[in-house]
């Protein structure tokens, strides 16, 4: 597949095609990412810098840090990302920026340092939408291609994406009050785990029953998604054991396992009314065992099923690039601002 992208000061077609280098730069909460990838599917260089550490003692993302923190960082994520992957700057075809959605401080830090490198070197600029960016995640090292039904569940969006092509995405299902990710944590933070919440549920449902409690699905049409009664359920559960030892295990195996079997119910909704036999897995909460487990186990009934490696589940700049390489739908204006929400 070949395009022809413009560079910013001369206007000179650039053509886009397997052989191309395309840097990107993520910054879109708490990672600072810079990646290098040929042809949209092979990573020359793949650098995050992680504020984790930094954040963990507020119990969540401070925006006005994590906007500091990328500052500081982006510079030296940019060096080490050209001399992973021993390339110079001259040798990148196009350079790729997260747009949004967001922190806007945080956008801003990253998008800026690719604007900035695109007219240093007179380069064509590529913005990436960071949800398209997620699924991008799966073109890495394999040769899958549209059309698909995507699974997008990350800590602000939980969607079901039909991918038809490359250059058409409809969003047909979503949640309609908390994100996967956020219900994640909010009980996470119910049953006393520490930031970030999310993956130490996952480690301790492994380990209990997740049948010991039947918890809520939402009644909700369509292939949209509600969490926000199932969070009040887990609350009300755990208050029920006031004064006695609460079966964390357990609790947390009861909720992931209402969580992925509504997931896959959608899904499996999708892909039998869409006719497709592809279904793909992407977001940060993508690396969950028990819903990882849960959409894999749909080869079983014929379905081709794709996740990304752990290390692009979640926030990285590979997966922008590749999104820059693959998706028609990019701004290629230099002078696109950033966006919080979708």
């Amino acid at each position: 597949m070949n395009k022809i992208k413009k560079t910013l000061f001369s206007n000179k077609p650039v053509t886009i095609d397997e052989n191309s280098l395309i840097m990107a730069i993520e910054s879109s909460c708490d990672e600072t990412a810079c990646a290098i990838v040929k042809g949209g599917r092979e990573v020359l260089a793949n650098v995050v810098a992680s504020q984790i550490k930094i954040h963990e003692e507020y119990g969540g993302v401070i925006p006005e840090i994590a906007a500091r923190e990328h500052l500081e960082a982006v510079n030296v994520a940019v060096a080490e990302t050209f001399k992973q992957a021993n390339v110079k700057p001259e040798d990148i075809t196009a350079f790729a920026g997260t747009v949004g959605p967001g922190l806007v401080g945080c956008l801003l830090v990253g998008l800026n340092a690719t604007k900035s490198l695109a007219l240093a070197y007179d380069k064509p600029f590529i913005g990436i939408n960071h949800l398209n960016a997620h699924i991008s995640a799966n073109f890495i090292d394999t040769e899958l291609k549209p059309p698909f039904i995507a699974l997008l569940v990350s800590g602000g969006h939980t969607q079901i994406i039909d991918v038809k092509s490359y250059s058409e995405l409809e969003i047909i299902g979503e949640t309609i009050d908390d994100a996967v990710g956020e219900a994640y944590d909010k009980v996470a933070r119910l049953i006393g785990l520490p930031y970030p919440g999310g993956p130490k549920l996952d480690k301790l449902a492994q380990v209990g029953n997740p049948f010991a409690f039947k918890l809520p699905e939402a009644k909700v049409g369509g292939y949209d998604f509600s969490f926000s009664g199932l969070k009040t359920a887990v609350l009300r559960l755990v208050k029920s054991f006031d004064g006695q030892e609460l079966p964390v295990n357990d609790v947390c195996a009861s909720f992931q396992e209402c969580v992925s079997a509504t997931l896959l119910k959608k899904v499996k909704h999708a892909l039998e009314e869409r006719g497709y036999n592809q279904v793909v897995l992407a977001g940060g909460v993508a690396a969950n065992s028990e819903i990882r487990k849960k959409i894999f186990n749909l080869k079983d009934e014929g379905y081709d099923v794709y996740a990304p490696q752990m290390k692009y589940c979640t926030d990285n700049a590979s997966m922008v690039a590749s999104a820059a390489f693959f998706f028609d739908k990019t701004f290629d204006d230099i002078n696109v601002e950033v966006f919080s929400r979708v």
